[in-house]
């Protein structure tokens, strides 16, 4: 046996396949995959969101989209909640239309120009505000992670995303 076959045979033991097995490519392990890491870490955040904000009669969408409207000096349009959340109007515009049923914004048109809808917080929408206000501390507080490290790793997000969205052509092509 050779060098080499010996050596294969050891790093393929070592990671946990055996010899007659395809070596697998480490890179495509699943738990190797920022991707994976970034989708899970996503779904935990928003089950751990889930408790504080059904208090609160909010879906996570629905949260965000009144963490844009609470930090706004007035209406914004749909166009300007569209680029803020980087969601498209077929998803944005059922989470509006709930969030008007449930009395938290109004939905007008702009009378500058009518192919517009203004987004205007309603005084209960206002109101939920300062409810909201303990949200982040409530699902922050159960984890072990200071806020160092909260803002590293969101900076560090920032910077990936923004990188993605540089070099990834648009959809559909």
């Amino acid at each position: 046996m050779s060098n080499n076959t010996v050596h294969d045979i050891n790093v393929q033991t070592k990671i946990g396949y055996h010899e007659s097995v395809e070596p697998r490519i480490a890179e495509l392990e699943l738990d190797n995959q920022i991707c994976f890491a970034l989708y899970d870490a996503s779904r935990a955040m928003i089950r751990a969101y889930g408790p504080a904000l059904e208090a609160l009669g909010l879906t996570y969408p629905q949260y965000l989209v009144m963490l844009v409207l609470w930090a706004a000096d007035g209406p914004r349009s749909v166009g300007e909640l569209v680029s803020a959340l980087r969601l498209d109007t077929g998803t944005l515009t059922p989470l509006l239309k709930r969030l008007a049923q449930q009395g938290l914004v109004a939905r007008n048109r702009d009378p500058q120009d009518e192919r517009r809808v203004l987004i205007t917080l309603t005084p209960p929408g206002r109101e939920l505000r300062s409810r909201a206000a303990d949200v982040p501390r409530q699902v922050f507080g159960r984890c072990d992670i200071d806020a160092g490290t909260t803002s590293a790793l969101r900076d560090s997000l920032a910077r990936v995303t923004k990188a993605l969205a540089e070099t990834t052509p648009p959809a559909g092509r």
